[in-house]
């Protein structure tokens, strides 16, 4: 069962990110644990309406049309008892999810690694932030307008410092200002960059689109960076020395990314900043990833 499992792209994701839990959570935020479990066991066979990530995880599904590729896991701050009518949306929506950790309200990163995922999706950014110190690529999944892309491709973009790569180009960028770090970048552009929190879920995906011819790829992923010429060619070198393949680079210059997601139908958008993702999440579902010198 285990190697079964780590041949697959993997991804958790809560509760409250796969389904709308907003009226059950303001319950338990006003009246505590006993009145959400009440309320809970006895709304559990009323199905939950979907939730911001719920799209996104039926495309990761869908791709196992293809092959034996992905698993999706619930991890739940719910006990298996108040649980029971998450498990009974799964099973109205037809999502085949049978893998879960509820935890009865503890953080449930541990089983991050536990289930050896690649990704975590949360509501919650406490759980977000530990599931990244323990290693997993994982972002806050904020609401945000309904995506264009109603085509079964799964679509993904990144930003590229504290993303794919690690933020050691980002911290000269903060200490020293953008001359420092162009010249920098033009210095080291036969040098990889080093990987950041999501290189190996991108790496995961990558594995994927390997089985396919490009133009047949029922995955495909961009770069959208605020990085230019010259400080593109280190970024191209790096991903060139990882083996991986970005299907669209989009170095921006420092101009807002949100049109250009849109423009690439992203199904979803990961950046480190906040105010970036406040701007991009009017244009495509976004996750906030709390990593890096901008989030210290």
């Amino acid at each position: 069962m285990t190697d079964e499992i780590n041949q697959k792209l993997v991804v958790a994701i809560s509760s409250r990110a796969l389904f709308d839990l907003d009226e059950s959570n303001s319950i338990y935020e006003m009246q505590g644990t006993e009145a959400y479990a009440k309320y809970q066991i006895e709304h559990e066979n009323d199905i939950l309406q979907p939730g911001v990530a719920f799209s996104l995880v039926k495309k990761f599904l869908n791709l196992n049309k293809y092959g034996d590729y992905i698993e999706v896991i619930l991890l739940s701050r719910n006990s298996a008892d108040t649980g029971l009518r998450v498990f009974n949306s799964i099973q109205h929506y037809k999502l085949n999810i049978t893998r879960a950790a509820f935890t009865s309200g503890e953080n449930p990163h541990n089983y991050t690694q536990a289930f050896h995922s690649h990704l975590f999706l949360s509501a919650n950014p406490v759980d977000v932030k530990s599931a990244l110190a323990d290693g997993c690529a994982a972002a806050t999944i904020l609401s945000s307008v309904k995506s264009e892309n109603e085509t079964e491709q799964l679509r993904i973009a990144f930003d590229g410092d504290s993303i794919l790569f690690s933020d050691e180009s980002e911290q000269i960028f903060q200490d020293q200002g953008l001359e420092a770090f162009l010249e920098n970048e033009k210095k080291s552009a036969n040098q990889p960059l080093n990987a950041g929190p999501f290189h190996n879920f991108l790496q995961a995906l990558h594995k994927i689109q390997s089985q396919f011819k490009e133009e047949n790829c029922p995955i495909r992923t961009a770069l959208v960076t605020a990085r230019s010429a010259p400080a593109h060619e280190r970024v191209i070198k790096t991903l060139r020395s990882w083996g991986i393949r970005i299907d669209e680079s989009i170095f921006l210059g420092g101009l807002e990314k949100g049109e250009f997601l849109r423009a690439f139908k992203a199904d979803i958008f990961f950046d480190d900043q906040k105010k970036h993702c406040e701007s991009t999440r009017k244009h495509v579902a976004t996750g906030h990833v709390p990593y890096g010198c901008k989030n210290k």
